[in-house]
C-alpha cells in the first residue's frame, strides 16, 4: 500500500509512503531539519505516558531467557511481556531509573529473541504480545507546543519515553516478520480497533514515531486481508477529514493545503499516469443540475486532455466521449458550445483522429440530430464544423453512420406510424363501445 500524499500535518506527512525496511533501533535520525531561521531551537520533550501515585515501581528481575531450558522459554517469553506491560514516567527524570533500565534491557532481550528463536509463539503468546505493544504505545499524545504546527519550519515535540517506546515498535516489527507469525491467529487480536488506534497515533510530532507506524501499518497491511479495505477507508476518511468545510473565506490550513499538497502532486514526472483516474473521478462526479458546473468541469477536463499521454486516453475514450455526447446534446447553449470547442483543440483533434473509428460512432447520432433540430443556430454550425472534421477523418466509415442513422430513422418512423395507427384503431374500438352501449349504434 503506497499512499503518495506530504502535507505539513504531521499525521499525513506520516503516511507519503509505506516503508519497505523497518527502521534500525541504532539508526534512527528523525531530527534532520531544512530552516536556518530555528536550527538552533532546542527540541522539547513531552509524553503522556506518567503515573499518578509517588511511590517508586519494582519489577521482579526474571532470569535471561538464553539461561533456561528450552522448553521452559515460552513461558518465561510471557512473564517478560507482561512485566514490560508497565508503563514508567519519564518526564521525570530522576525517578525509578534502575526499573527503567531493567524494562529497557528486558525489551532488547525481547527484540533479539523474536528475530532468532524458534517454537516461541504459542497461542497463547499473541493476545500478551498485542497486550504489551497497547499499553506501551496507545496513549493521549501529548499538546503540541504550537497551534499551527509546521514540519517544515517548526522542531517537534518528541516523546520522552522514546528509549522505551523505540524498542516497542521494534520488537513489534519482528513479532509481526516472524516466520511462525499466523494471521489467521492474530487478527483475533489485530482488529480494526487496533488499526484505528494506531492510525491516531500518526498525529505525533515525532517523526522517529510516526517512522515506525508506517513499517507497522505496511507490515499489517501486508498480512491481514481481511483489514486491507477497512485501512484504506480510514486513510480515506482522515484526508477527507483535513479537506471538509472549505467555505469562505478559506481558512489558512485550507490556503496551505493547497500550496503544499494539491499544487505540487503536479510536479511529479509520473503525473501523467494519473490522468486516467482523474478524468474518471471527473465523469463519476459530474454534475446533472447545475449547468454553470458542467462549464466548468469541461473547461477543466480539456485542461487535462491537453497533457494527457495517448496510450492513457485510449484507457478514457469511451466514458469521455459519451459524457461530451450528452453535453453536446444539452439544451443549455453554454454547455453544448463548450464541448463543442474541444473540436478547436488541435492536440485533442490529433487523438480523436488517431481514435475516430471508436470515438465518431458514440458521437454521431448526437451530432446528426442537433444539426437538423437544436433551437441554437450557433451551435447548429458549430455541430456542422464538427462533422466535416470527422467526415475528413474517416469518409468510409462516416458514410455508413450516416446510412445506418438514416436507415434507424426510417425504421423508428416506421414504428411510430404503426403506433400511431394502432392507437387510433384503438379509440376507434373505444368509441364503437361506448355507442353501442349508449345505444345509438345497434350492437
Amino acid at each position: 500500500m503506497v499512499v503518495h500524499v506530504e502535507s505539513s500535518v504531521p499525521l499525513h506527512r506520516a503516511m507519503s509512503s509505506a516503508a519497505t525496511t523497518s527502521p534500525s533501533v541504532d539508526k534512527v535520525d528523525g531530527f534532520s531539519r531544512k530552516s536556518v531561521r530555528k536550527a538552533k531551537q532546542k527540541r522539547s520533550q513531552s509524553s503522556s505516558q506518567f503515573r499518578s501515585q509517588g511511590k517508586p515501581i519494582e519489577l521482579t528481575p526474571l532470569p535471561l531467557l538464553k539461561d533456561v531450558p528450552a522448553p521452559e522459554q515460552p513461558e518465561l517469553f510471557l512473564k517478560k511481556l507482561q512485566q514490560c506491560c508497565t508503563v514508567f514516567d519519564f518526564m521525570d527524570t530522576l525517578s525509578d531509573l534502575k526499573m527503567k533500565e531493567y524494562k529497557r534491557s528486558t525489551l532488547n532481550e525481547l527484540v533479539d529473541y523474536v528475530t532468532v528463536s524458534r517454537g516461541y509463539l504459542t497461542e497463547q503468546a499473541y493476545p500478551e504480545v498485542v497486550k504489551m505493544v497497547s499499553h506501551n504505545i496507545f496513549r493521549t499524545l501529548p499538546p503540541s507546543d504550537s497551534n499551527e504546527f509546521d514540519p517544515e519550519e517548526d522542531e517537534p515535540t518528541l516523546e520522552a519515553s522514546w528509549p522505551h517506546l523505540q524498542l516497542v515498535y521494534e520488537f513489534f516489527i519482528r513479532f509481526l516478520e516472524s516466520q511462525e507469525f499466523q494471521p489467521s491467529i492474530a487478527k483475533k487480536y489485530i482488529d480494526q480497533k487496533f488499526v484505528l488506534q494506531l492510525l491516531e497515533l500518526f498525529d505525533s510530532e515525532d517523526p522517529r514515531e510516526r517512522d515506525y507506524l508506517k513499517t507497522v501499518l505496511h507490515r499489517i497491511y501486508g498480512k491481514f486481508l481481511g483489514l486491507r479495505a477497512f485501512i484504506r477507508k480510514q486513510i480515506n476518511n482522515i484526508f477527507l477529514r483535513i479537506i471538509n468545510g472549505f467555505a469562505l473565506p478559506l481558512k489558512a490550513e485550507h490556503k496551505q493545503f493547497l500550496v503544499k499538497v494539491l499544487i505540487p502532486l503536479h510536479t511529479v514526472r509520473s503525473l501523467s499516469l494519473f490522468h486516467a483516474q482523474v478524468i474518471r473521478g471527473l465523469l463519476k462526479f459530474w454534475p446533472k443540475t447545475c449547468s454553470q458546473k458542467e462549464v466548468m468541469f469541461l473547461g477543466e477536463l480539456e485542461e487535462i486532455l491537453d497533457v494527457i499521454e495517448p496510450t492513457q486516453f485510449v484507457k478514457i475514450q469511451e466514458p469521455l466521449f459519451k459524457q461530451i455526447s450528452r453535453c453536446v446534446s444539452s439544451p443549455h447553449f453554454q454547455v453544448a458550445e463548450r464541448a463543442l470547442y474541444y473540436w478547436n483543440n488541435e492536440y485533442i483533434m490529433s487523438l480523436i483522429e488517431e481514435n475516430s473509428s471508436v470515438i465518431l460512432p458514440i458521437m454521431f447520432a448526437s451530432l446528426y440530430r442537433i444539426s437538423k433540430e437544436h433551437w441554437n443556430p450557433a451551435i447548429v454550425a458549430l455541430v456542422y464544423n464538427v462533422l466535416k472534421a470527422f467526415m475528413e477523418m474517416n469518409s468510409t466509415l462516416f458514410d455508413e453512420l450516416t446510412a445506418t442513422y438514416k436507415s434507424d430513422r426510417q425504421r423508428e418512423k416506421k414504428k411510430e406510424k404503426e403506433r400511431e395507427e394502432l392507437w387510433k384503431k384503438l379509440e376507434d374500438l373505444e368509441l364503437k363501445r361506448g355507442l353501442r352501449r349508449d345505444g345509438i349504434i345497434p350492437t
